[in-house]
């Protein structure tokens, strides 16, 4: 049978990262980053896409769940004779838990553990390496390690009780009785790497590799400064977000997968394992909303290095490793996702102009500023090349934050968010008595003020785009980032007009309009959230409630969400898990939570995020301070 999107979960080393299906199978898997090309892929191709599976020999009902504050997960396999216990994860190096240099063993590691009865277990590991392109050569070093090899990869497994080789696989099935555990861990080198038996880790190396898995985590979501009714859902978004880093550079990945579709047999299916700065940073905000500041330094430094140079030149995504050059390609060997073609790696909207992510990273900036970071020289400078460059190109069209494969628009979303990167930049340069031209920033934020209100609301509400009367779900942004207030006539117009033409069954689609792209996509839950915070902040707070309720009812059994959803029956589409969605549950939680507990502020345009950020902080002063400074502009 084949598993749908939601029928995985998660397991990450803030290197790469692994899906592992309800069934005990590992349908996806890179080594040694999120980015390359990948050891199991069976996601997209059930035939050639290789996997590696442990579970019951005979028929099963499984239930799992992650240990608390974890991304270690337990599968509990139920048997007509016996109970089998799957314990997965991809083992931390522990040491560093509090710094971004996460270390990793580029390793798979499950612990099978029988709980009661009598189980027969079943294991059959089939990597196919670079994307299911070929077998590789699979060899027994000893009766209980083997050596699987093919062009640039290896695998070295070890376990604890006998394996064999045969059919293309590495196979092994274990009489099991109540109280017996086999270890198995599945290590990847480059192939040119050998290792010999007495090189593979034994029963108390293993032992000890889960437990500094399960400290690090720990640790890291101890520090976490949510106080809420919704604590376990914004603490596992968290530890996605947080497995969704790729330590060595302090980039975030937008997904971890590739492919998956927003339609089932559509075309829509994307690369996501690069970094968009729009992505991260915008995660990071929901990272600094829980206290985090370490996360938001090391992203900082990574994109000083990556995007040195002229300001003109800054990408919209890069690898997470800083590579500006992602070409797209299909892998036309690999079916797809039920059938959902092409397969493709890379990212073709690489050399898009977006305007938007110049907003996105000044309102990075400035929160971050807020929570008392420090801000170099050098980054300062960075940023002021952007605003600058913000101050010419705020006029031209773009693809805008939906990466349109058609004809740049003048798109209301990209507009705004070059309103708030000027804005933001003249709150920072005043605040922190940082040189700038603030005066020629301030007249160009109230040109975009005026063209905003002139054109983009020209009938009556704010469209996708000027000139047109489409609706999107972006424009819901405009009170989120203190352009207007959320009474104000005009935004009560475009809620309501994105409402009655995007939302079915409770969820928003972003938009319904030409693209450039055939076929249809779900509706996309990010712009559920950022309904839920404009109800929370117009004192709507009862229907705010319900639709968060009815947003973390969409989450799979262990409480991870894809990027879209199909209305009405919450089928989840697109790549899986989503930095977009669990980063924006973490921040409407908090506009909610905040909201209920401190008054919200006099009717007037006001940043969402920055009122969160204070309350959650603890620095009720400085946001009373911060509101009598400066009204909306």
């Amino acid at each position: 049978m084949r598993q749908r999107i939601d029928d995985y979960a998660l397991l990450g080393d803030c290197h790469s990262a692994a899906l592992v299906g309800r069934d005990g199978s590992i349908d996806w898997a890179c080594f040694p980053r999120f980015d390359s090309a990948s050891v199991f892929c069976r996601i997209l191709d059930v035939q050639r896409g290789g996997s590696f599976r442990v579970s019951p020999d005979g028929p099963f009902q499984s239930k799992r769940r992650y240990i608390d504050d974890t991304n270690v997960l337990i599968t509990t396999f139920t048997t007509p004779t016996g109970v089998l216990e799957v314990t997965d994860c991809m083992p931390i190096r522990t040491g560093l838990a509090r710094s971004s240099r996460v270390g990793t063993r580029h390793s798979l590691l499950r612990r099978l553990r029988c709980t009661s009865g009598e189980v027969h277990a079943r294991l059959v590991l089939a990597p196919r390496f670079e994307y299911g392109a070929f077998v590789p050569r699979i060899r027994l070093t000893s009766p209980q390690t083997a050596e699987l090899v093919g062009g640039a990869d290896a695998l070295w497994v070890t376990a604890t009780r006998p394996l064999t080789a045969h059919d293309n696989a590495l196979r092994a099935r274990w009489r099991m009785r109540a109280g017996d555990e086999v270890w198995v861990e599945a290590a990847w080198t480059p192939s040119l790497v050998e290792r010999t038996p007495a090189e593979m880790p034994d029963l108390a190396t293993l032992r000890r590799r889960l437990e500094d898995t399960v400290y690090f985590w720990r640790d890291w979501i101890s520090h976490c400064a949510y106080e809420g009714e919704y604590t376990r859902e914004v603490r596992r978004s968290a530890l996605v977000l947080k497995a969704l880093t790729y330590a060595p550079s302090g980039a975030i990945v937008a997904a971890p997968t590739t492919s998956l579709p927003e339609e089932l047999g559509g075309v829509r299916n994307w690369d996501y394992r690069y970094t968009w700065l729009r992505d991260t940073t915008l995660t990071l905000i929901s990272l600094m909303l829980l206290g985090y500041q370490e996360e938001t330094l090391a992203f900082q430094r990574w994109l000083e290095r990556t995007s040195a140079g002229r300001a003109e030149d800054v990408q919209i995504m890069y690898s997470i490793r800083g590579h500006r050059h992602l070409p797209e390609v299909e892998l036309p060997h690999l079916e797809g996702h039920q059938g959902s073609r092409p397969v493709r790696a890379g990212n073709g909207a690489v050399k898009q102009l977006q305007l938007d992510v110049f907003g996105e990273l000044l309102e990075g900036a400035w929160l971050f500023s807020k929570m008392g970071g420090r801000m170099s020289q050098r980054h300062w400078d960075f940023l002021r090349g952007l605003v600058d460059d913000v101050c010419v190109r705020w006029r031209q069209p773009d693809q805008g934050l939906w990466e349109v494969r058609d004809e740049p628009r003048h798109f209301i979303h990209s507009k705004l968010l070059c309103w708030v990167a000027l804005d933001r930049a003249i709150r920072i340069a005043r605040t922190r008595r940082l040189p700038a031209p603030v005066g020629r920033w301030a007249r160009e934020r109230a040109l975009l003020r005026e063209y905003l209100l002139k054109e983009g609301a020209r009938i009556g509400w704010f469209s996708q785009s000027v000139g047109t009367d489409i609706p999107d779900a972006s424009v819901l942004q405009l009170p989120a980032l203190g352009f207007l207030p959320s009474a104000h006539p005009l935004v009560s117009r475009t809620v309501k007009e994105v409402r009655a033409r995007l939302e079915k069954d409770g969820l928003l689609f972003r938009y319904h309009a030409p693209d450039g792209l055939s076929g249809g996509e779900g509706t996309f839950l990010l712009c559920s959230f950022w309904l839920h915070d404009v109800l929370v902040h117009s004192g709507r707070t009862g229907e705010a409630e319900d639709l968060l309720r009815h947003l973390l009812s969409l989450s799979n059994d262990v409480g991870l969400y894809a990027e879209e959803a199909v209305p009405g029956t919450g089928e989840a589409l697109g790549n899986f898990p989503q930095a977009f969605t669990h980063m924006a549950l973490v921040a409407s939680c908090a506009q909610l939570s905040a909201g209920r507990s401190f008054q919200l502020p006099r009717p007037g345009a006001y940043d969402y995020a920055d009122f969160a950020l204070t309350y959650h902080l603890g620095r009720r002063s400085m946001f009373m301070s911060h509101f009598s400074w400066e009204a909306a502009h």
